[in-house]
């Protein structure tokens, strides 16, 4: 009975949902990033082929973004960071949602606006001790 029911199942995937102490808001911006990068490339392009792949690309990126933001939602911050940063939650709902924008625009401003909330994101972040602790990429 048991082998009927998980024999259909759908695998899932997760950044490790060990906790692993691994966080940093730059996976989230260097995948926007390559959003912003892509959709300059295509507009510089005559190659439609290139424009179609660039497109691709882009969708697959900003997906990630997604990703990347969620699990620091999700598993990073905590009740104590959303009531010290009221902020916070809004944040992630323009970052989410800024990335479901990317994937539906080849508009160079709509990937910048995204940048800026994960850069808002990551400001937050950054002040954190858990921050400071698990981060790999503090800003310069």
């Amino acid at each position: 009975m048991l082998h009927r029911l998980m024999n259909n199942a759908t695998p899932a995937h997760a950044h490790c949902d060990l906790y692993c102490g691994v966080y940093d808001p730059a996976q989230a911006k260097i995948e926007a990033l390559s959003c912003l990068k892509t959709i300059q490339k295509y507009h510089d392009s005559d190659d439609d082929h290139f424009k179609a792949r660039a497109i691709i690309i882009k969708e697959r990126q900003a997906e990630e973004v997604k990703h990347h933001l969620m699990v620091l939602w999700a598993d990073f911050f905590t009740k104590d960071h959303f009531e010290q940063f009221p902020n916070l939650h809004q944040l992630f709902w323009d970052g989410v949602h800024g990335a479901g924008d990317v994937k539906k625009s080849l508009d160079a401003a709509v990937a910048e606006k995204l940048l800026k909330t994960i850069d808002e994101i990551s400001d937050i972040f950054w002040q954190t001790d858990k921050g400071k602790q698990m981060g790999v990429y503090p800003p310069a």
